[in-house]
């Protein structure tokens, strides 16, 4: 199998190798010691401010975004959201659940988010901002540091999803100076799903502290306070955990998270220019550099994912609601080089030579 879906993605040997081995115990000094440093590692390649803390939880990215709908917005909050696809969506339905007032920008599927649209609710109450920057529905990057001036000018908590683009595109949260990141582990860290990150500057830890939030399993402040000896309040994936620690050190003696970037421009770049000439158009107005989604211009997208898994041993990722049949997606995460895009390619001129794209 030769995956370019958006996660689970493809992993290293590395990786693999730590999740073969025997699960550990782990209420020790020795797995706190390796949570430490996955949050340091975390808090270097993600550029956080000062006195920012790293949680790791044991749910998908999904649980993440909730868990920060919970613990750092309440009644008093008026939170506008980016809603552009699937992801931007949920956290409007997350915002509706637990009754945090909001507003929506709505943007059509692959379009960019402007400033001229942005500013449209400049000085208008808003006291938060839900972002996914990068839109893993529609393969579009939003521009977090245009956000970033946005909240600042109007004194607005800034919370980030960078699920799908943490190690792909260029994040420095204390630039921008964005409170709360959200990633996982299937995406870029590439390592198996199970595990989300929500890293918090000093503000928001604050506001966590002080936000009662009414869960167990969801609180963000009974995990800073375990965070402190480097430990979860219930049992984590330590498994997946453990090949965190694993694939984020290879990041850092590899050159650290400016190489990693680079590398999957690079790979992107690639894939982009050897599908030149092939019917498919790339949908996003501004593409990330983790995904590419592609609309075929002659034949039913989901049928060009289904051919390529039954027929080529290929895994490209389908869409799902109004998407399924328009836009499939090519990811550029995880252990993939630039010979595999080389395969992609080849199989699907000999879908456009049998009359199927």
């Amino acid at each position: 199998m030769l995956n370019f879906t958006i996660g689970p993605v493809m992993c290293s040997e590395e990786v693999l190798e730590v999740g073969r081995e025997q699960v550990p115990y782990f209420r020790t000094p020795e797995f706190s010691s390796v949570m430490l440093e996955n949050e340091q590692l975390i808090c270097e390649f993600a550029h956080s401010p000062k006195e920012s803390r790293a949680l790791f939880m044991t749910n998908s990215s999904s649980g993440a975004m909730e868990a920060v709908v919970m613990n750092c917005f309440d009644a008093t909050d008026h939170v506008l959201v980016i809603d552009g696809g699937s992801f931007g969506h949920r956290f409007v339905e997350l915002c509706k659940i637990h009754g945090i007032a909001h507003t929506v920008l709505h943007l059509e599927y692959g379009q960019k988010l402007t400033k001229e649209q942005l500013y449209e609710f400049d000085g208008t109450g808003i006291t938060g901002l839900l972002v996914n920057i990068g839109e893993t529905s529609t393969g579009v990057l939003y521009d977090a540091e245009m956000i970033g001036e946005f909240c600042r000018k109007n004194n607005a908590f800034y919370a980030c999803d960078c699920v799908s683009s943490f190690l792909a595109d260029e994040f420095d949260m204390n630039k921008y100076g964005a409170d709360v990141m959200i990633t996982g582990s299937q995406k870029a860290l590439a390592c198996p799903p199970g595990v989300s990150i929500v890293l918090l500057s000093s503000r928001a830890i604050e506001r966590v502290n002080n936000i009662k939030a009414r869960t167990m399993y969801f609180n963000l402040a009974d995990m800073l306070e375990n965070m402190k000896r480097g430990q979860t309040p219930f049992t984590p994936a330590v498994g997946i955990l453990l090949q965190i620690n694993r694939r984020l050190k290879m990041i850092q003696k590899l050159g650290g998270v400016s190489v990693e970037v680079a590398r999957v421009q690079a790979q992107a770049k690639d894939f982009r220019d050897k599908m030149e000439g092939l019917p498919l158009e790339i949908f996003s107005e501004a593409p990330a550099n983790g995904v590419t989604a592609i609309h075929p211009q002659n034949v039913d997208a989901y049928s060009v994912f289904e051919t390529l898994k039954d027929e080529y041993g290929i895994w490209v990722c389908p869409n799902g609601g109004d998407l399924k049949n328009r836009v499939f997606r090519v990811g550029h995460i995880g252990c993939l080089n630039h010979d595999d895009n080389t395969t992609l390619i080849e199989a699907l001129r000999d879908l456009q030579k049998r009359g199927m794209l």
